[in-house]
């Protein structure tokens, strides 16, 4: 029997601290909510009033959870955490927005071997400021404490999304036509996928995060913290506006968006294609941004190793109709987002057997075939 009490502060979890942190961040995620948001900041469950799903007429939930995996360790090396949270709120939302789908709310985990509290108000802050962004409520979390399993100044984050979208406006494979056209939207960076690789990469060349990159124009730790690019607000207004339906109930000009996250741009795009039809892209359309570049000359990573991980300068694609791709790179052009032809769609006319070029079927779903071509400008 142990002489000297143990109570659960001295066992490493701080109930106060925790509680600090909430009184932090509290207005941050005030600011996301809208009148359907009931109750405020630490209930146990986030409310949302769906009241307005009863204007559908077959309203079909989506639903998306992710994380944000080893950029934290880059968060937590430089000590800055107010950017994470759009990393995390882009995994998660730009996955629901692929199918048409408005994203509602959403709610964050953050598991840490100490609450800090500035540190974990930081976190959510972030969050709120992404969910803003996306037009999205933050209605609730959750702060894990871990002691002796994270170590003090870690942490990881997880979060989860809902949306809706009217079951005649979903897109996805079925609405994809011969002669459609692939528009690729910029990303800002690395976004949140292959830092495992990149990582290694930089650690291997023995490059310290505050080493000052002449092709970056900043340091790399700067770089590789740049906040992922949230699309969700874009690809809605570009469904509405071209839009997804015509008046008399026909396939409009929007047919499809894909997310480029693990995978890279191929496998991606593949998922969101029927079986039969092929995406030829052609590398030449846009220049690969001087990280991406970087990494494949620190470490000589091989040109198919980098598009099976890193987004290469495209976060997200539009799949439109041929009419309606002027119009799309106009509108997404206008709202900030880089954007420009880059393929077409047409009948499959390879194998898997074309080699590292070729893509076909992807993470589970055996749909169509994507064929990179030329050589990046």
């Amino acid at each position: 029997m142990s002489s000297n009490p143990i109570t659960y502060a001295s066992a490493g979890v701080d109930v106060e601290a925790g509680d600090r942190a909430v009184e932090l961040m509290k207005d941050a995620v005030k600011a996301t909510h809208t009148d359907q948001v009931i109750g405020g900041v630490g209930g146990f469950a986030g409310l949302y009033d769906v009241s307005r799903l009863l204007t559908y007429r077959r309203p079909l939930l989506a639903t998306s959870t992710d994380g944000v995996g080893t950029k934290v360790a880059i968060a937590q090396a430089m000590d800055i955490h107010d950017t994470i949270g759009f990393d995390l709120v882009g995994m998660v939302v730009d996955d629901i927005v692929v199918v048409g789908a408005e994203p509602l709310y959403m709610t964050d985990y953050i598991a840490c071997g100490k609450v800090v509290p500035e540190r974990i108000a930081d976190i959510v802050r972030g969050i709120a400021a992404a969910c803003s962004v996306a037009g999205t409520a933050l209605v609730g979390g959750e702060t894990a404490e871990h002691p002796g399993l994270l170590g003090e100044h870690e942490y990881d984050v997880a979060g989860a999304a809902t949306g809706v979208v009217e079951a005649d406006a979903l897109l996805g494979p079925d609405r994809v036509r011969d002669g459609d056209v692939v528009i690729g939207m910029a990303s800002s960076g690395l976004h949140s996928n292959g830092y495992s690789l990149v990582r290694r990469v930089i650690n291997q060349a023995g490059w310290a995060l505050d080493r000052q990159v002449s092709e970056l124009g900043r340091t790399l730790g700067e770089e590789l913290l740049e906040p992922t690019r949230v699309y969700a607000a874009d690809c809605l207004d570009l469904a509405r506006y071209l839009p997804v339906n015509n008046d008399d109930g026909a396939p409009g000009s929007v047919h499809g968006f894909s997310h480029v996250t693990g995978g890279g741009l191929a496998a991606n795009l593949a998922r969101v294609l029927p079986q039969g039809m092929e995406a030829t892209v052609d590398r030449s359309t846009w220049e690969l941004p001087p990280i991406f570049k970087l990494v494949a000359e620190l470490g000589n990573v091989p040109l198919p190793d980098l598009e099976r991980t890193l987004n290469l300068g495209v976060g997200m694609v539009a799949v439109v109709s041929r009419e309606g791709a002027d119009a799309a790179v106009a509108r997404l052009t206008e709202r900030g987002v880089p954007a420009w032809v880059m393929g077409q769609i047409g009948e499959a006319s390879g194998s898997s057997t074309d080699g590292p070029d070729y893509v076909q079927g992807a993470k589970g779903v055996n749909g169509g075939s994507v064929r990179l071509m030329g050589a990046y400008a």
